[in-house]
């Protein structure tokens, strides 16, 4: 049997485009839009990675009891030129965050705005994910103090 360069080539980008579109989704197929959230705790790990970062964050509920959080935000590229980079959030910072929760009802959330430990705020999302208040075209990272 005889294999040709193109079929390689065709079955290679099958591969690989199967394998992208597992890896993403859409804001609204995993968060739900009328179950806005704000989660203020302690970092406890930062993940300022692709497709999606990922803050986690100690949380105390209503009881007392502290859960952890995760809470996803845009793609590095997308907060990097919001003004973020790598060590805007650390573990140890306490850091308000509003979002949406899951619609699987996990500690889960999707990340729209970010308030620092020093008073600053900035979107943590990704703009146009269909999320209330998305930003057309979003601020830059000089944010409101």
């Amino acid at each position: 049997m005889k294999i040709t360069w193109g079929a390689v080539a065709v079955l290679a980008l099958l591969l690989s485009s199967a394998y992208r579109a597992d890896a993403h989704h859409s804001f609204t197929a995993e968060f739900d839009q009328t179950k806005p959230i704000t989660l203020k705790g302690t970092v406890t790990k930062v993940l300022f990675e692709n497709p999606h970062t990922y803050v986690y964050l100690d949380v105390k509920d209503s009881d007392g009891k502290v859960e952890n959080w995760a809470v996803e935000g845009g793609s590095t590229v997308v907060l990097y030129r919001q003004g973020w980079r790598k060590d805007t959030v650390k573990p140890g910072d306490t850091v308000t965050i509003t979002g949406y929760r899951a619609k699987n009802g996990s500690n889960l959330a999707s990340s729209k705005k970010v308030i620092l430990p020093d008073g600053r705020e900035v979107f943590g999302g990704t703009p146009g994910d269909s999320g209330p208040d998305s930003p057309s075209s979003a601020t830059n990272g000089d944010a409101k103090k």
